[in-house]
């Protein structure tokens, strides 16, 4: 296997240390950018990357890719697989790379220090396995549509209820309103008061 160190260091420096996850996710983007003729050590414009997990893949996905949230080349599926789909806005060409998994009967999630896998052996193992034994390569079709492009907002709108500004075509219409998902849905935070 070509040396993987550089960019397990660009994942240490950014997530803070190098884990399973942090290995994984540095060999699915390397994969991903290599089906896609992509090199890692350059800034790829073209490139949209979906990740299907928040955890540390994540985090090693970005720094080998440099893709970001900001610039709208990182999307975020909450699948909770440790997967990626790669996509070339260029040429519309999309893989999608996602590790293997051995089926194995569910444990507690109650483990002892002494149950748990040392993650210096579980590191060096990820690093040296053969990549067909630990990734799944798919050529994927992604329907990415104009207000989930990179680049200047097209469309904007203002909730009825709240009155904030809703960027890229993310509001909804309930009963004829126009609302951001907060107030249609429900909102994830609880307004305890307003500070002018």
């Amino acid at each position: 296997m070509d040396d993987i160190n550089p960019y397990l260091n660009k994942g240490r420096e950014f997530h803070g240390d190098v884990c399973a996850g942090i290995v994984m996710g540095t060999r699915i983007a390397l994969a991903g950018l290599r089906e896609l003729g992509m090199n890692p050590d350059e800034r790829n414009r073209d490139l949209v990357v979906y990740v299907e997990i928040d955890r540390c893949m994540a985090d090693a996905v970005q720094a080998v890719t440099g893709i970001t949230m900001g610039h709208r080349t990182l999307k975020f599926k909450d699948y909770g697989k440790f997967a990626a789909t790669f996509l070339d806005l260029s040429n519309g060409k999309a893989v999608r790379v996602s590790a293997v998994e051995n089926p194995q009967p569910p444990q507690s999630d109650q483990k002892s220090d002494v149950e748990r896998p040392d993650m210096n052996q579980m590191v060096e193992k990820l690093i040296n396995v053969p990549e067909e034994e630990l990734i799944l390569i798919e050529e994927v079709e992604v329907d990415i549509g104009e207000h989930d492009i990179p680049g200047f907002p097209k469309f904007r709108a203002y909730c009825e209820e709240c009155g904030d500004r809703v960027l890229d075509r993310r509001e909804v219409i309930v009963d004829g309103r126009t609302l951001c998902k907060a107030c249609a849905e429900g909102s994830y935070y609880q307004k305890i008061s307003v500070s002018k």
